[in-house]
């Protein structure tokens, strides 16, 4: 006689394991919150991707208009053009300058000479005897003062007929003479007796500048 035994016991099954609620959300919590951080890093890494974009547009920019300025600056054309004014310009002051020689050359604004050939003129007719102590001329030499002195009187005559022989005194004449006389004193005078003397063209000082 045979006897069967059950052995089976459902407690002895495997049994499935199913999440809670509690432990979806916490799962589900956790992934949104990932995502969040995963996309809160994409979207700074993308700001600072796009600043850096922006500083390298600027830049580019900046170096493309530095060429064309550059390029501008040393162009044929430009460089034609400065050649060109510079040209102008030295040809004006060529002009001006040649318009200011030719007056002065002209004698219309006075005397052009200087006064160097007066002085030449005194020291070449040098008398002995007498000399000078100042001369003043005004203007193109139509006033000329000579002061000086002389140890006799007649020296002044041939001093006088010797200058008109000079080129600078040609036209000039003499309308005043103011003498003074120093006499020497003692009979031991260390001084020479001598006169003074100052010798005036015509007072009309219209020429002085």
């Amino acid at each position: 006689m045979s006897q069967q035994i059950n052995l089976f016991n459902p407690i002895f099954l495997t049994q499935k394991k199913y999440f809670s609620v509690v432990t979806m959300l916490q799962a589900l919590a956790l992934i949104v919150l990932g995502s969040i951080v995963f996309y809160g890093y994409a979207w700074y890494q993308v700001q600072m991707l796009a600043k850096q974009t922006q500083e390298m547009t600027k830049r580019y920019e900046a170096e493309q208009k530095r060429l064309l300025d550059y390029a501008s600056e040393f162009s044929p054309e430009r460089s034609s053009r400065l050649l060109n004014e510079e040209v102008v310009n030295l040809e004006a002051r060529a002009v001006a300058q040649q318009a200011m020689l030719d007056t002065l050359k002209g004698g219309a604004i006075g005397n052009t000479q200087g006064y160097s050939e007066y002085m030449r003129a005194f020291a070449r007719q040098a008398v002995n005897g007498l000399w000078l102590t100042g001369f003043e001329i005004n203007g193109d030499g139509a006033y000329i003062s000579l002061k000086g002195a002389m140890t006799r009187s007649e020296l002044l005559a041939a001093y006088i007929q010797r200058l008109n022989r000079e080129p600078a005194m040609r036209g000039k004449s003499f309308s005043t003479l103011q003498v003074k006389e120093h006499k020497s004193v003692g009979e031991k005078a260390v001084v020479r007796p001598y006169t003074e003397f100052i010798l005036q063209t015509s007072e009309d000082r219209g020429g002085e500048k």
